[in-house]
């Protein structure tokens, strides 16, 4: 029973961004909005973390099942991409150095302020 509230918590902050994302006539994806609300609700105390914990660990899980559908539509358009192909593997290479570089340098940056952090609190 515990899973199916969770479930529905994590269901029902999913529609309020559905709902969102058809009323305010923003360029912005559903996903994002419920994520946003999933965010805020967590950071404020109004949704505990433990509402949600295992079932959220449990979608993360099987999130790799979630992309067979999209591989099998790559595979369908197969004939379309193929032309295309050299391109394609060139921008998925270099945004993904991109993507790996930002987010070193983030993480960096995080790891440095901490550390300063971690010595004005020790003095």
């Amino acid at each position: 029973m515990k899973y199916l509230k969770q479930f529905g918590i994590i269901i029902l902050i999913s529609f309020i961004g559905e709902l969102l994302h058809s009323l305010i006539p923003l360029p912005v994806p559903a996903s994002i909005y419920g994520l946003v609300l999933m965010l805020l609700a967590l950071m404020s105390g109004r949704l505990g973390l433990d509402d949600v914990k295992e079932t959220a660990a449990f979608l993360i899980e099987i999130m790799p099942v979630m992309f067979i559908p999209a591989a099998v539509g790559l595979m369908d358009s197969w004939d379309t991409i193929r032309p295309q192909l050299i391109p394609y593997a060139v921008i998925t290479v270099v945004s993904l150095v991109v993507v790996m570089a930002a987010a070193g340098r983030v993480t960096q940056a995080v790891l440095r302020r901490q550390r300063r952090g971690k010595g004005r609190c020790g003095r």
